[in-house]
């Protein structure tokens, strides 16, 4: 039955969930109330920032932000794309990684069903512009300090900013918006809720969201298992 909230009508969404598959990482629900970033026709509010093939098959997120702190691989993105139920938006480098190999692993990854590639802070601009001219699907440009020059990697090609600025992401998000009223971005939240809310309030589009590591998640497992 539907019910009115605050004058509007609250609707009923009917859930199905399975015994074995029960066991699932739900995140926080408070990222639902961001605008989301409409790509290819998706409305994706939330990113989960994984490369662990058994998390990205039992998580509730709307993408996946699958970047690594290695050189990045061809194989790693087919093998992402090929499990996931989700868009994967692939890390191609940028930092130690850059050159004609950047454009070369975006090529890859959108002739492998990525939805977006994701470059580092470092990148050049001129590689930036270099991977728009190649590709198609969106290029996520990360952004960690207030001394990145937003307004050249938006003229480069840059098509979603991801601000990942520590304990300065919510101010960065704040300076972003005020200037680029209209520019996708998406940013870092952190777990709490208050903190995504603030980062949404910010001006967030979209919101990464780190899950708990598979060591984490096992924890309680294996107690209960020591107490059998």
């Amino acid at each position: 039955m539907n019910e009115k909230a605050n004058g509007k009508i609250a609707k009923y969404v009917p859930e199905i969930r399975g015994t074995l598959r029960d066991h699932m990482i739900n995140l926080p629900l408070i990222i639902r109330e961001s605008s989301g970033i409409k790509v290819f026709g998706k409305r994706i509010k939330s990113l989960a920032f994984t490369t662990d093939i058994a998390i990205i098959k039992n998580i509730n997120a709307d993408a996946i932000l699958a970047v690594y702190p290695f050189t990045p691989q061809s194989v790693i993105t087919e093998a992402l794309v090929a499990a996931s139920d989700m868009p994967i938006f692939c890390g191609v480098g940028g930092g130690l990684t850059t050159g004609k190999r950047v454009i070369n692993l975006a090529l890859n990854a959108e002739f492998n069903g990525a939805m977006g590639v994701v470059v580092n802070s470092p990148t050049p601009n001129e590689i930036v512009r270099a991977v728009r001219d190649a590709i198609d699907i969106p290029i996520i440009v990360t952004v960690t300090s207030e001394r990145d020059d937003i307004e050249k990697r938006i003229e480069a090609g840059t098509s979603i900013l991801n601000v990942a600025a520590g304990k300065n992401s919510i101010d960065l998000v704040k300076k972003i918006r005020k200037n680029h009223p209209e520019f996708p971005i998406i940013a870092t939240g952190g777990k709490n809720e208050e903190n995504i809310r603030k980062t949404i309030e910010a001006g967030a589009n979209a919101i990464s969201y780190t899950p708990p590591s598979t060591a984490e998640l096992f924890k309680g497992t294996m107690e209960r298992y020591r107490n059998a």
